[in-house]
């Protein structure tokens, strides 16, 4: 049984692991759509169709800093807990997805390839529900705090998706995914 003081040194370990995860989680992800041009102000995204559900782009902005905060709080609660293998296989999984969804953006934005990028974001949607399961099993709220992670990642898929299938031709790199072309 933990004493209160043995409770607060594990909250006082919590806070200072997030000092770190957090700051970087959110700074590579900006990292990775400065240098791809990602979203709007890059001539090739700018010409393409957007389907009618595309929210604006300051959402995306505001949503991305939020998310990539919240991812860096669930791993810091989870590199504080006790070692396990569901800490193990969860942390694996979540950096698996993680350098996935860094790489999303110079795929999509920086190589215009939609489809790449399509398998890309399927990839990192069934990552993170891995990721969620395993860590479920550490922390309930370390899983709780990726789920709109995961919500945003069913909006970016179908974005996705309907940007491929709206512009036949667009596609950079096409694998016949997306487009009937």
């Amino acid at each position: 049984m933990a004493t209160h003081s043995q409770h607060g040194w594990h909250h006082w370990k919590w806070w200072q692991m997030a000092l770190i995860t957090v700051p970087l989680v959110v700074i590579a992800g900006n990292l990775s759509g400065y240098v791809s041009n990602s979203g709007f102000g890059n001539p090739w995204f700018d010409m393409v169709e957007k389907p009618s559900f595309m929210p604006p782009g300051w959402v995306f902005g505001v949503a991305w800093t939020t998310l990539y905060t919240l991812m860096g709080l669930a791993l810091a609660i989870v590199l504080v807990a006790p070692q396990s293998r569901y800490r193990r296989l969860g942390l694996i999984i979540f950096f698996v997805q993680l350098a996935l969804n860094y790489l999303w953006s110079p795929v999509f934005f920086g190589a215009g390839a939609i489809d790449w990028a399509f398998i890309i974001v399927i990839a990192m949607a069934v990552g993170a529900c891995l990721t969620v399961s395993f860590f479920l099993r550490v922390n309930r709220v370390a899983g709780l705090l990726l789920l709109p992670y995961l919500a945003w990642l069913c909006l970016a898929t179908a974005l996705n998706f309907e940007i491929g299938r709206l512009n036949p031709g667009a596609d950079r790199a096409p694998l016949g995914i997306t487009s009937a072309r």
